[in-house]
């Protein structure tokens, strides 16, 4: 049998997915999430690290619900078994490490027992991570030069507690208490009972590393009380020692400006990550879902004309990202690339339009500091077009006032449409979704990304009417207002940095 599994390739690989933040997955991890065939994994993995699968991954969710019937774990052995047969890599998806209380064990034996192949890559446990992310140390010099790690659920046959509760009491050093929440207050009637001081300082984490955490702090004999009355809920960590004093100055995480919020990005799917990941840095929820979907345009043939005789042109006019992206796949296409355009002057209408340029081997010649249309338009007008011959690459929805404006100053503007905007598949459905279940902030980056999101909800301004209403620039934001959308936060500069700058200020003010 052995030999069979390893001629068809198939095996097992048991995940640490560390305790919530996605960014605490190992590379070795995130590597095998990308290249795995099926994933098995726990109720409480972060939905944005599934995210981070590779295409056509199946996703097997065989997580325990507390209090409810869920997947046995025989079945979960035999899933693993039959797919690694079928010659699938297998990525069995733990939290935290799948060795520190998370059967992990058990799922390695029946794979050797059923002769296949495994390997186990080791996570962040949530015994030392959660308490970090609320900023108490398992160990520190003046308070604890140890720490044991413990479970508040029985792992007896017959369901009476194993643990020796006299030994942790007398036990030195700080105590961690993983899946205690329901029976925390047992526990620390327990550890009172056998000698523990009630007053010995206590914590409860949850929810660790994810935007939702929250604590608190307290005596060990009411810890379980306070931490209730303050809202708090399972999945929890408890930490009892004179640590947990530590987290009232040291709780960086709750700390994060942005903690807890659900912001709805609204950007193209493959530029909505380095927004969706500077406000996760900062402790929001980024819920993506794309208005705007970029695609060819239908005939190539004006593109690839204006591309072969790009050196006849005084100005090469980039008013996007995806403009520049454009321009370079044809010449690429066509077995061309930057040189095709020495001679012309480049525009472009902003940094990051500037930067994809900069990947491209050209430096823009004109970078406005005001990044509208009409600071682009105004920009250019400073270095005279008068008789110039302009090329604007654009999208198909390109409103004309950066064109008119040129015109109307002499210039002689060639337009071609480099790409067509459409509204993605599948969107209409998560946004309304999105929207029902309640969003903080709606982010829109574009005038077009205001238009679309509205089409999907029916044209109804309404529906954002209780929603806050972010834009990148007065541009997108006065499109917002002429739809029936009250703007609350505009940034002061249009771009995504200042776009983030500007929520945190927001954000800040009213706390």
């Amino acid at each position: 049998m052995e030999e069979s599994v390893l001629s068809n390739g198939g095996k097992v690989y048991l995940v640490g997915a560390g305790p919530g933040d996605p960014g605490l997955v190992t590379v070795k991890g995130l590597r095998l999430l990308e290249s795995a065939d099926v994933i098995v994994h726990d109720r409480l993995i972060s939905e944005r690290l599934l995210a981070m699968v590779g295409h056509g991954v199946e996703l097997v969710d065989v997580g325990k619900v507390p209090g409810r019937d869920g997947q046995k774990q025989s079945d979960i052995n035999s899933l693993m078994v039959i797919e690694a047969r079928k010659g699938k890599v297998v990525v069995r998806l733990k939290g935290g490490d799948p060795f520190v209380f998370g059967r992990g064990g058990e799922e390695a034996e029946a794979l050797s027992d059923a002769g296949v192949p495994f390997e186990v890559v080791p996570g962040v446990t949530s015994a030392v991570a959660v308490p970090a992310y609320a900023g108490i140390p398992v160990t520190h010099r003046d308070y604890s030069s140890s720490f044991t790690v413990v479970t508040g659920s029985s792992a007896t046959s017959d369901g009476k507690d194993s643990s020796d509760w006299r030994w942790l009491a007398e036990t030195p050093g700080t105590l961690v208490i993983l899946m205690g929440w329901s029976t925390l207050p047992e526990i620390a009637a327990a550890l009172v009972e056998h000698g523990k001081l009630g007053s010995t300082p206590s914590a409860v984490i949850s929810w660790g590393s994810d935007p939702r955490q929250r604590s608190a702090t307290g005596p060990l004999d009411s810890i379980a009380e306070i931490a209730r009355s303050q809202g708090l809920t399972s999945p929890a960590v408890v930490v009892i020692g004179d640590v947990a004093y530590l987290k009232n100055r040291l709780n960086w995480f709750e700390s994060l400006p942005l903690l807890g919020l659900r912001l709805l990005i609204t950007r193209t799917r493959n530029q909505a990550g380095t927004l969706s990941q500077r406000l996760s840095d900062l402790g929001a929820i980024p819920v993506e879902i794309p208005t705007i979907e970029v695609r060819p345009p239908q005939d190539y043939s004006a593109l690839d004309a204006a591309c072969a005789e790009l050196s006849k042109f005084d100005w090469i006019v980039f008013a996007s990202s995806n403009a520049v992206r454009a321009v370079f796949d044809r010449l690429s296409a066509s077995g061309r690339d930057s040189r095709a355009l020495y001679g012309a002057n480049v525009a472009a209408i902003g940094s990051a339009t500037a930067d994809t340029l900069t990947g491209y081997g050209i430096v823009a010649d004109v970078v406005p500091t005001t990044v509208t249309s009409t600071g682009l338009a105004n920009a250019l007008v400073e270095m005279g077009v008068g008789g110039s011959q302009m090329l604007l690459p654009r999208a198909d929805i390109a409103t004309q006032e950066l064109p008119e404006m040129l015109i109307a100053h002499g210039a002689v503007v060639s337009e071609v449409i480099a790409y067509e905007t459409v509204v993605p598949l599948g969107s209409r459905d998560r946004a309304v979704e999105a929207i029902r279940t309640g969003v903080d902030v709606v982010i829109f980056t574009s005038s077009s990304t205001v238009r679309n999101l509205l089409r999907l909800l029916d044209n109804d301004p309404v529906s954002l009417a209780n929603t806050r209403i972010a834009c990148i620039g007065p541009t997108t934001a006065a499109t917002a207002g002429r739809l029936g959308l009250k703007v609350d936060i505009v940034s002061k500069t249009p771009t995504i940095s200042g776009l983030t700058e500007t929520l945190v200020e927001y954000f800040k003010a009213r706390k």
